[in-house]
Order: structure tokens, then sequence, then C-alpha cells
């Protein structure tokens, strides 16, 4: 199905074709290139008010992601009875505030948008890292995905959560 990416911002460039082929395999990989998917890339202004509305945090992020389906057990596929059900949800990328701590880190920024968008996609199908059994959980998870994503792209991809706790 349909995989849309959204730039409402200006403070950062995005390199749309990379990042849409990095994410269509992550959907390939994760067996949900049937559902869609919108990534809304956001302005550190846009994603502090999402943050703060939604969790109650007033503060940029990186990510945050709105699962279509409710209640889903981590690593199971959303169950669908309709055609319109077919959708896993979006992600907004705070992607002023990733550049940034790109920046501070010394990371390829492309690089990490990729893996942004696959954490937000562990979110999507269920996964939390609210508890040290639910981030071990989601590390395993996103550490599987991006390892093939590394064997097909040539990048070494790392998981965001890997020092998380």
């Amino acid at each position: 199905m349909s995989l849309i990416i959204r730039n409402l911002q200006r403070a950062v460039p995005i390199r749309r074709v990379p990042l849409r082929k990095n994410i269509e395999r992550l959907r390939c990989i994760l067996g949900v290139q049937r559902f869609d998917l919108g990534v809304i890339c956001v302005s550190n202004r846009h994603i502090q008010q999402l943050n703060r509305h939604y969790r109650q945090k007033n503060i940029p992020t990186d990510v945050l992601s709105f699962p279509f389906h409710e209640n889903l057990k981590a690593g199971e596929l959303p169950q669908h009875f309709a055609q319109d059900e077919y959708n896993l949800g979006d992600i907004f990328l705070g992607v002023e505030y990733i550049y940034q701590q790109c920046v501070q880190y010394n990371e390829d920024y492309y690089n990490i948008l990729t893996v942004t968008v696959a954490h937000g996609l562990c979110h999507l199908l269920g996964y939390k890292h609210s508890t040290k059994a639910d981030w071990e959980e989601m590390y395993k998870k996103e550490a599987q995905i991006l390892q093939e994503l590394s064997r097909l792209s040539d990048i070494n991809f790392q998981p965001l959560t890997k020092n998380h706790f």
C-alpha cells in the first residue's frame, strides 16, 4: 500500500529518495508493506507541541508514533477487517531535533533519520520502552531489523534505544 512522506518544515533538508528506499526496505523486513504509512517531517516547534499535547512533555523530541490500531501486542501484525484498516499509522520525525543531535554527537543525519523511522515503526507495531523488559524486547526487534537493513544497504545501522537503560 502507500507510503506518504510529508515535509512540513524548512529548517533541515530532507533527501526523500534514499529515505523512501530505506523505509520501503524496513516495511518489507517487517512484513508490513501492505499497510499504509505516513512519515511526517516537522520542526522543533511542531514536535514540541505534539509532545506537550500527547505526552505532557514540553520539549522537542526525535520521534512520535501514532498507531492506527490500538492495543497491539508487540510483534503481532494488526488484524484488519476492512480495506481502510490496512493502515499502520503515522510517524512524526522531529528532523530539526534529530539534526541538532547528529551535529552534537557527530553522527550521519540521513542514517539516523532511517534509524529513527525504524524506531517509530516498532512503536506502530506495539513495541514500547517504558520498562526494562519492554525496552529489551524493543531493542531486540530494532537490532534485528536494522541488522537486516544493514545487510541490504551496506550501512551499519544501530538501534536508537541502544543506551536507553
